[in-house]
């Protein structure tokens, strides 16, 4: 199965360069006649804006074509199963170190593996992320989140990326 992974999110990666997009993430849901096949998708943005975000028509074209390269190649072995290719969303996840970079200046939510502080669960603005060390500034934290946090909320906190379970955006409206 994880050859069959890793060869999908190649021609995932081959088709998104095509036409000027990037693979997010790659998800695959389920099994025997239920599987789902979840691509997500973004468009890069020109000059310091982090994305300049993919539409609607972006996600069909990638899906005829990557769909189509996909059975050509009998990439999904085993039956029929169901395409979606969408937008992460506002609250995409962050899951690669590029991602952490691209985002200084956002929200964030995330959970770490080991305790810091006696905590697990963080939100705030993603200052800085160097050195495989990000610094999160917890004063903007929602009410929610600052009870959470307990004697945490309001600092600064540095976490190694290596420590980071999950995150996720935070939308900022």
């Amino acid at each position: 199965m994880a050859l069959a992974v890793e060869r999908v999110r190649e021609i995932a990666e081959r088709v998104a360069a095509s036409s000027g997009l990037e693979i997010v993430d790659v998800e695959f849901l389920g099994g025997g006649n239920a599987r789902m096949l979840r691509v997500f998708l973004d468009k890069p943005a020109a000059g310091n804006a982090p994305l300049a975000g993919v539409t609607h028509e972006d996600c069909a074209n990638f899906s005829r074509e990557f769909g189509t390269i996909l059975d050509v190649e009998d990439a999904m072995p085993g039956g029929s199963y169901t395409l979606e290719v969408s937008s992460p969303g506002l609250d995409r996840r962050l899951t690669k170190a590029a991602d952490f970079a691209r985002f200084v200046g956002s929200r964030i939510k995330l959970m770490t593996r080991q305790p810091v502080n006696n905590n697990r669960h963080f939100e705030g603005r993603l200052e800085s992320f160097e050195n495989g060390r990000l610094t999160l500034d917890l004063s903007v934290a929602s009410h929610k989140s600052r009870r959470k946090m307990g004697a945490e909320a309001g600092k600064k906190i540095e976490i190694e990326f290596a420590n980071v379970e999950k995150a996720n955006l935070v939308p900022e409206i």
